[in-house]
């Protein structure tokens, strides 16, 4: 064990420094030892008066050399010096053999500022431990919301109850008063836990299960409701991964799952890792479009939605332009789409997302190749020769996954002639969970992709579409467009078919002026029948 050194200028008797008078004084020092603790007292002291009921021996010498004095309170070690200025400087021990060792007073004091760490390291760690403590007793006392689902929700502090009810005001599903990108994440919740009752599971994957659960207003006893994404204590990982995700603040789109907040309930094999987020009544873009035939405008517009929402993950900056971490998804599906309104998608689902910092290295991503749904992986996924040197390799995976659930969309869109049945991407080749083998035996191989008929090139803006779609699924990576040009495309249809409507428009102008023109001719002659 390490000793602690205290250096001190004090007096014998009060603690305070000695006034220096007519009275003789000389230089001491006293060390005491105890345990592992030393302590050295330097002072200008009266000879004849006792420092703790010991007299300085063998004062009257310009070299300070420490006597030991027998003590039943530890070893103790005195010494004195009057002819020189600041004689007790040095500290000259007998070194029993011949000679002396010294020590000097000044190098104690470094050493006695370094022995102060480990109490100030003691304090701190102190600290940390009450406020931990202190933060689990709150987290525990609001665990009995969920304890008490059907007995109703407990009610919290009453001066949280109304800045929550405010804050609650923004969770209307679809409604004038829906969550949008501001306010996500306003939630916050380090202490305590939300007061939530499970509804309904809507959904289950491989990672986790979705509830629709109620989020109770502690006041007014009304409720909104809310989506809640339930991951067991082994996939920790994920839940980590998505919640992540989730909290980065330039994340926020109005493309993207508005998230509130992430919670750990439970302990023990029972523990429960839960993310909250808003509630979208419409379900997923798959079952969506298996009760749902679009128009174009419809399809315009979801798709739209769902290509400005892969631009904003992978960009380098939000919308407002400051800069971000881009994010490749890593499995866009249509499962993974929410439908938020009749004409706008979410994209949700992040639990195998990554963060495309330039600072990480290959060596980062090793474990990054082949993940994802089998059914949607692009070429060289299925082929594992991502290069992982080039961070724009994740980016172009998505938008081969993007592409696919284009096709999909644009497979249910009326302007095609006649809609068919909806259908997964390969549906007539595969069966509903085809295996990584399966897939690349078709897309890698046979250079599969899904079957666009003629009929879907008669429309002008359809025809566009399946180029820009073709173009997203080419089997060389770098020749895919990337989410940012096909959000330029998707503004440059929007803006052909605002041209044809003007157009439209003006035709109708004319013909509705000529007509009027001929009735009046026909009111100066013979009036026509009506």
């Amino acid at each position: 064990m390490g000793q602690q050194l205290e250096t001190r200028l004090l007096d014998p008797e009060n603690g305070l420094p000695e006034e220096t008078g007519s009275a003789f004084l000389a230089a001491a020092v006293l060390l005491r030892q105890d345990n592992d603790s030393i302590r050295i007292s330097t002072l200008c002291h009266n000879p004849h008066r006792p420092i703790e009921n010991l007299m300085v021996p063998n004062y009257n010498t310009s070299r300070c050399i420490m006597t030991h004095q027998p003590s039943e309170d530890g070893i103790i070690y005195i010494c004195g010096c009057v002819d020189e200025q600041e004689c007790n400087d040095k500290l000259i021990f007998e070194n029993h053999t011949n000679g002396y060792s010294m020590l000097q007073s000044k190098e104690v004091i470094p050493v006695a500022a370094i022995s102060l760490l480990p109490p100030l390291l003691v304090a701190v760690m102190i600290t940390v431990i009450f406020y931990l403590c202190r933060t689990q007793k709150q987290r525990k006392r609001a665990k009995s919301w969920v304890g008490k689902q059907g007995q109703g929700p407990a009610l919290p502090e009453p001066g949280r109850a109304a800045e929550r009810d405010e804050k609650l005001s923004v969770l209307m599903d679809d409604g004038p008063a829906a969550m949008n990108a501001t306010c996500a994440n306003s939630l916050n919740h380090n202490t305590e836990l939300l007061p939530i009752e499970l509804d309904e599971m809507v959904g289950k994957g491989q990672f986790a299960e979705v509830w629709r659960a109620k989020l109770n207003h502690s006041s007014s006893g009304q409720y909104e409701t809310v989506a809640v994404k339930i991951f067991p204590c082994e996939e920790y990982s994920s839940w980590k991964n998505e919640s992540q995700i989730f909290t980065d603040a330039s994340l926020k789109h109005d493309s993207v799952l508005q998230f509130l907040t992430a919670e750990d309930r439970g302990s023990g094999p029972r523990r429960e890792y839960w993310l909250i987020t808003a509630y979208h009544s419409r379900g997923n873009l798959k079952d969506y479009l298996s009760r749902h035939i679009l128009s174009w405008m419809d399809l315009q517009k979801m798709a739209g939605s769902l290509v400005n929402g892969v631009a904003h993950l992978h960009s380098d900056y939000t919308a407002c332009g400051r800069p971000k971490i881009p994010i490749a998804h890593r499995d866009i599906k249509s499962t993974n789409i929410l439908v938020k309104n009749e004409q706008e998608c979410v994209i949700c689902d992040f639990g195998i997302a990554i963060r495309l910092d330039p600072s990480l290295t290959a060596d980062d991503f090793a474990n990054s190749g082949q993940v994802g749904t089998a059914r949607y992986m692009a070429p060289e996924v299925l082929e594992s020769r991502v290069n992982l040197e080039d961070l724009e390799s994740f980016k172009q995976m998505d938008v081969y996954s993007m592409a696919l659930v284009l096709w999909e969309m644009a497979s249910r869109c009326e302007v095609v002639g006649e809609v068919k049945n909806y259908e997964l991407p390969f549906g007539s080749k595969v069966q509903e969970q085809p295996c990584v083998d399966t897939m690349r035996d078709i897309v890698l191989h046979g250079r599969g992709r899904p079957e666009i008929p003629s009929s879907w090139l008669v429309h002008q803006g359809m025809r566009f579409l399946c180029d820009t779609i073709t173009e997203c699924w080419d089997h060389d990576p770098e020749a895919r467009l990337t989410a940012h040009c096909v959000a330029e495309r998707f503004n440059l249809m929007a803006q052909m078919d605002c041209d044809d409507i003007l157009n439209n428009n003006t035709d109708n102008e004319v013909g509705k002026t000529a007509s009027a023109g001929g009735e009046q001719r026909d009111d100066d002659g013979s009036r026509s029948a009506p």
